[in-house]
């Protein structure tokens, strides 16, 4: 008997098909963060930077020659004016002491000042009556023909210049007819009252003869003292530059220079220096009309 073939079946091995997703690519853009600029209020900074003036100095008296002649020295605490602080180094002793280093740098700047104006052509009036200043102010004005007083301030010189004028006048009229003679056909009593007259004019208005109109500039020793020369100039406009002393009110003064106006050797120096500014400017003046 035949053997029956066994065919035995091999299945197949299935194929199992991987499901494949696909993978959907994501696209990624960037993100982009929208950034807006905020401008804040701006808000400008002030930088103070102090320029020091440079002032010329020369032909100006030393810090030494200035200690010595006592100029640092001002008034008893008690007679202080708070305006005139920020000139004052220290007290001692009760007193004020003014930094000479300051006082010099105003000096300096006030002589140039004065120097430029009258170099300009301005007419200057220098005034002081206190015994300190009075014969120096009178000697130098008088060598360089300037005006000044050095009796007492006349009141309305400034502010009713027109009628103080009429007085100058007559007192240039009175000299030049005695001068000229013209006097002695009077009695000697007559004389001796015209004389007199004459005399009176010459102590009031005798520096002034040579002012041609109100002055443009005006150097004042001791404010305090010359208050009513300062009001009128304030009234009038006209500038003022001025020895001040630590009692004394700076206001007003477009050139204070801060030191002892009480004694002499302290007035005389300072004094000078001015008067030697006017002199430069006179001399500047002169050569530009050449």
């Amino acid at each position: 008997m035949a053997k029956a073939k066994v065919v035995k079946e091999v299945k197949k091995p299935k194929v199992v098909k991987a499901k494949i997703e696909k993978v959907k690519e994501k696209k990624v853009s960037p993100k982009v963060e929208k950034v807006e600029s905020k401008i804040e209020k701006v808000i400008p900074t002030v930088v103070n930077v102090e320029v020091k003036k440079v002032v010329d100095t020369e032909g100006l008296p030393s810090l030494k020659e200035m200690l010595e002649a006592g100029v640092h020295f001002g008034h008893s605490v008690k007679r202080r004016n708070p305006r005139m602080d920020e000139y004052v180094y220290a007290i001692k002793n009760g007193v004020q002491i003014f930094d000479l280093f300051k006082t010099r740098e105003c000096l300096a700047d006030a002589c140039t000042y004065v120097s430029e104006r009258v170099g300009a052509g301005e007419e200057i009036l220098l005034v002081g009556t206190k015994g300190q200043a009075a014969d120096t102010i009178k000697a130098e004005a008088e060598r360089m023909g300037v005006a000044f007083i050095t009796t007492h301030w006349v009141g309305g010189l400034f502010t009713n210049w027109e009628q103080i004028k009429t007085r100058v006048d007559k007192l240039i009229d009175m000299k030049k007819k005695f001068e000229l003679g013209e006097y002695k056909k009077y009695t000697k009593k007559e004389q001796v009252l015209l004389k007199k007259d004459m005399d009176r004019l010459e102590r009031m208005y005798g520096g002034l003869v040579g002012l041609k109109g109100l002055p443009k500039l005006v150097f004042i020793v001791d404010p305090t003292r010359e208050i009513t020369a300062m009001r009128e100039a304030t009234h009038r406009g006209i500038p003022v530059v001025a020895i001040v002393d630590s009692n004394g009110d700076p206001r007003g003064i477009v050139r204070v220079i801060p030191g002892n106006d009480d004694a002499l050797k302290s007035v005389v120096m300072l004094v000078t220096a001015v008067t030697k500014a006017v002199e430069k400017g006179l001399k500047a003046n002169k050569e530009k009309k050449v």
